[in-house]
């Protein structure tokens, strides 16, 4: 059995693609890591956590939200030679692999599939569903109207998006940059995460004889 291999988990806002990767690293006892990443790029980078948070998932906040937070000394100086948005991400890309390394991992979001992209031992998948399933899951979620779900998935979709194709030069979302795209409608949460196992599986046993 192999001791090694990730899984990547791409998904639309309201799919239900965390909830996949969660039941994914419960079936093959991976670490699972989503805002995870943050905490330990911020305890190695020295960082504050809360501008990898701010930073998270969205791309062009971060300068705005330092000047904004520091006192008026050297903005400019200490933004370009202490810490820039693409060096947050650089320190999460080396997480990342790090973790990948070392075990059994199941990534969400993040733009993971990217930064492993050269290793072999990982399985990339993309979740999405129908907008009306969606915005009835963010309305359960955070408790409020069809129509200000809707303006959130668009909202924080446009952001993720923003992120995904300025750091890797590719469109979020596009299938050949996946092993597995699902819409998770059709089969629900623990169907979907069933069908990526056995993908998994399959991947797994032809490549390293997994069990």
């Amino acid at each position: 059995m192999k001791d090694i291999f990730s899984i990547t988990v791409g998904r639309e806002l309201g799919s239900g693609g965390r909830e996949v990767a969660r039941l994914l690293a419960e079936e093959f006892q991976c670490k699972l890591y989503d805002s995870e990443i943050l905490s330990l790029a911020a305890k190695e980078s020295g960082f504050s956590e809360d501008l990898f948070k701010n930073h998270d998932e969205h791309h062009g906040r971060l300068h705005n939200l330092l000047f904004s937070k520091m006192p008026n000394i050297g903005h400019a100086h200490y933004y370009s030679e202490q810490v820039s948005q693409g060096s947050l991400f650089s320190f999460q890309s080396e997480v990342i692999r790090r973790e990948a390394e070392r075990g059994r991992c199941v990534f969400v979001g993040r733009a993971a599939d990217y930064i492993l992209r050269e290793r072999n031992d990982v399985v990339s998948i993309f979740v999405y569903a129908d907008m009306d399933y969606r915005i009835q899951k963010v309305m359960e979620r955070h408790h409020c109207t069809a129509d200000e779900a809707r303006k959130l998935i668009h909202k924080e979709e446009r952001k993720r998006a923003v992120y995904y194709d300025y750091y890797t030069g590719q469109r979020w979302g596009e299938r050949q940059y996946y092993d597995l795209c699902l819409n998770s409608c059709r089969l629900g949460i623990k169907g979907t995460a069933e069908i990526v196992s056995e993908y998994v599986r399959q991947r797994m046993n032809n490549d390293y004889g997994i069990k």
